[in-house]
């Protein structure tokens, strides 16, 4: 397929953010006349818990419309680097930006802006168990008191649609759901709050290859369509090869590698071969 995908269903011109840095496939550095500012920065953050160092010196950034992908074992950082891009850590050293703006020292309600712009996907999908389907994915809807009724359903549906959530488990609680579908259900509730980034926390864990495949395929769908930044945590070799504009290896608290994935794959360094190895040996053949 050469062209995006259209849209299921005609969604609000309001709905969503315009591309920030224009081109129908933004692949994040890859902008010839003018450089825009990282959408996400990391710039020598440190993190300790007691004696145990989890980040040290790390620095990355994100490009806006950019899939990174942060590999490596596990304990590493991933999902701690995550949790400091929406405030719910704060770095000992070192800063974080989000479009240009320093949050290191933000309180929870300076953060409540942010987590507006930047949403997470957490592993367990993190819906309200007493909800609807459909009443979490209008849950952020609802929070802005702009919209009216008709407006916050016909979204709703747009974005399920959009997931791949079938309309007869709207209605259903989430304990109903397998864990692919949770996934896909927590991804139309993070958009429905508008937000200009993701963060997906291990997408693929405990799921079948074919949904991980289908998540995949989302996350570049979303990327298309609404140029969104992406960071994705994963163990998954072949999902991040899919996804990945560039790749973050953590290792011994430090950023180990940042890069393009063929950077990576085509690196002499042990350490990456190592893992890489590993990788092949676990996960054989495509």
């Amino acid at each position: 397929m050469t062209q995006p995908e259209k849209p299921p269903i005609e969604i609000p011109q309001d709905f969503g953010h315009a591309p920030l840095d224009g081109g129908e496939e933004s692949h994040g550095a890859q902008h010839p006349h003018h450089h825009p500012q990282p959408y996400i920065a990391f710039e020598h953050v440190y993190k300790a818990f007691g004696d145990n160092v989890v980040l040290d010196d790390v620095s990355f950034d994100v490009m806006p419309g950019e899939v990174l992908c942060i590999l490596g074992r596990s304990g590493v950082g991933k999902s701690v680097s995550l949790q400091h891009i929406v405030g719910f850590l704060k770095p000992d050293k070192g800063h974080i930006k989000i479009a240009g703006e320093d949050i290191t020292g933000y309180d929870d309600k300076q953060m409540q802006t942010i987590r507006r712009k930047v949403t997470m996907v957490f592993q367990n999908g993190a819906l309200f168990d007493s909800l609807s389907v459909r009443e979490n994915v209008a849950f952020p809807l609802r929070e802005r008191g702009e919209l009216r009724e008709d407006q916050i359903q016909q979204i709703v549906t747009g974005l399920l649609e959009m997931v791949g959530v079938d309309e007869e488990l709207a209605e259903d609680l989430p304990s109903e759901l397998s864990t692919g579908m949770k996934r896909s259900v927590a991804i139309a509730r993070a958009l429905a709050a508008q937000p200009e980034a993701i963060l997906y926390d291990e997408p693929t864990t405990m799921v079948d290859p074919l949904i991980a495949r289908l998540l995949g395929d989302l996350i570049l769908k979303l990327k298309r369509q609404l140029k969104l930044t992406s960071i994705v945590v994963t163990h998954d070799m072949r999902f991040a090869q899919r996804l990945a504009d560039r790749v973050l290896f953590l290792h011994q608290g430090k950023a180990h590698f940042f890069g393009t994935m063929d950077e990576m794959k085509h690196s002499n360094d042990e350490v990456l071969r190592q893992f890489l190895e590993l990788d092949q040996l676990i996960l054989p053949g495509a």
